[in-house]
């Protein structure tokens, strides 16, 4: 009887993570569309009179897009930590997670500066189509990485309040699932405005 009641309480346990997974999922597609519909704005701008041809993206762009592949790269070992309850190896890596999802913020703040010092603006008279969706596209998706450093914070808490371990990682997976996610867009999006010019 005891052994039923134990199933059932596991059972339960992975319909509510499947759950969740579900929810994050259905999130992320609707997130993907919304980035589509953006994209494809872009493509249609680019007939505009007033589009720039010879429009540089700016090196902390680059360098950003390395630090957010990072990110996917420490959130996945922490991930891989926990599930051999290696504390030490999560806190590590959730921490470098965290490091450098502050630096890519820091990073995408910096190429703006870099696009008005090339003489380029964002709003107002002196803007132009094209530096106005960069900006457009790349606030949205900084404002949808607010939402994934709040998550981080939160499972860093989390972590030392040892809430996760080998047999409890939902709320890791759920993170990392994010990150990925924030990660792919954000290359896509790179490869996209880099290349569609």
């Amino acid at each position: 009887m005891r052994a039923q009641s134990t199933m059932t309480v596991e059972e339960h346990k992975s319909r509510s993570d499947r759950s969740y997974k579900l929810l994050l999922l259905f999130a992320m597609v609707s997130m993907t569309m919304m980035f589509a519909g953006l994209t494809s704005a872009f493509v249609i701008s680019k007939s505009r009179a007033d589009w720039l041809q010879n429009f540089q993206m700016p090196v902390a762009f680059f360098i950003s897009t390395a630090v957010i592949i990072g990110c996917s790269v420490t959130f996945h070992l922490a991930k891989l930590a926990v599930k051999k309850d290696n504390r030490g190896g999560v806190t590590l890596w959730l921490l470098a997670t965290l490091v450098l999802g502050t630096a890519f913020v820091f990073l995408q703040f910096a190429g703006f500066d870099a696009i008005i010092q090339q003489g380029y603006y964002f709003t107002g008279s002196e803007s132009n189509i094209t530096t106005t969706f960069l900006y457009v596209v790349t606030i949205a998706h900084l404002a949808h990485l607010a939402g994934g450093m709040i998550s981080l914070l939160i499972i860093i808490y989390n972590h030392f309040k040892q809430k996760y371990n080998s047999r409890q990682t939902l709320g890791i997976e759920l993170g990392a699932m994010y990150w990925h996610f924030l990660d792919l867009l954000w290359v896509y999006l790179f490869l996209f405005l880099y290349f569609f010019k």
